[in-house]
């Protein structure tokens, strides 16, 4: 798994070090923040792990900066400048670095690629946008044509679309998939690239769900493809998107329940009852890290600060925003009476 991610002048940030906790790690900040960015950083590494696979490539697909320009994701300043981004499973370091003037993936430096790539690191990145209804023809179009999508779309698909694992399922696999079935009533299944919603009244076909469901129907389909297993990462970009409040426990105890099989989890949220849910469901057995990204008022860099609860940073956004609404109930409340 990653336990550690270092940046240098990369997009938004002009330096950050974060240690990474093993279970789930939630990342929250204003927007323009960069915790999109630093999922997708993660995510490319992992990816680098795979045979065959550019960084610096993979980096441009995931990014997609203007002209496919490597050097355009290097934090904006004058004169020369040089991003560096660096992904450490243990003592095992993957560095990349490129110049603001660089143009393509092959300028781009990569060290520590040969003993990184000696473990695979099955990975997932769950974009914002919903795919699996839009799943039919996506990957044959996305392969064949230049498409302005980043590649995360069509990852994910690729992950959907793969066939169940040969063998029984375990124990703690199957707990995650009753969890789920329950969730949103049914199993998903696949004909013609087309995803359905199998219960007791047929196959209902994914364009006519809720997003909601979909996207408990994706995590059903890639704990029981044997994507999600124990050593694999899930990288999900606000998982509250789209999504009723009212199944929120369900979702974060499905991420619970995946940390404790031994999946990696990073996620982005904004939403205040991800983070209550995550608080109350938590046990002291449960291994869950919780990253303010904030702007500092001294210089305007983006910070990082952690701690084991969320509303014990003191940067939250989140908090911040709650509060604030709390305080001008109190005051409208209190103007009525008077």
């Amino acid at each position: 798994m990653l336990t550690r991610i270092r940046l240098e002048r990369f997009t938004a940030f002009e330096r950050l070090d974060i240690d990474l906790n093993p279970g789930i790690n939630v990342f929250i900040g204003a927007n323009g923040t960069g915790k999109s960015h630093l999922l997708k950083l993660g995510y490319a590494a992992c990816e680098a792990s795979r045979p065959g696979t550019n960084y610096g490539e993979k980096m441009i697909r995931l990014f997609l900066p203007s002209k496919r320009a490597i050097g355009r994701l290097v934090k904006r300043q004058q004169g020369s400048s040089r991003a560096v981004g660096e992904a450490w499973r243990n003592e095992r370091k993957l560095r990349i670095s490129f110049s603001n003037h660089s143009t393509v993936a092959s300028s781009a430096t990569v060290t520590g690629r040969r003993p990184w790539s000696e473990e695979l690191i099955e990975s997932v990145f769950i974009p914002v946008k919903e795919m699996l209804s839009h799943g039919p023809g996506f990957r044959s179009l996305y392969g064949q044509r230049e498409i302005h999508f980043e590649e995360v779309y069509a990852d994910i698909l690729d992950r959907a679309y793969r066939p169940a694992l040969r063998g029984r399922l375990d124990k703690n696999r199957r707990n995650v998939l009753t969890s789920l079935q329950r969730a949103i009533a049914g199993k998903v299944t696949l004909a013609n690239e087309e995803f359905f919603l199998k219960n007791r009244h047929g196959n209902l076909e994914f364009t006519l769900l809720a997003e909601g469901v979909r996207k408990l129907g994706l995590l059903w389909l890639l704990v029981q493809n044997g994507t999600l297993l124990d050593g694999s990462v899930l990288f999900w970009d606000e998982p509250e998107a789209n999504l009723n409040p009212g199944v929120f426990p369900v979702l974060v105890d499905i991420l619970l329940q995946l940390q404790r099989i031994g999946v990696q989890v990073l996620i982005a949220t904004h939403d205040y009852a991800i983070l209550k849910e995550l608080e109350l469901l938590t046990t002291s057995e449960d291994q869950v890290r919780f990253y303010a990204l904030y702007r500092s008022e001294t210089d305007g860099e983006v910070e990082c600060e952690s701690a084991d609860r969320p509303f014990l940073l003191r940067n939250s956004p989140i908090a911040a925003a709650y509060s604030e609404l709390y305080d001008r109930e109190i005051q409208r409340s209190l103007a009525g009476e008077g």
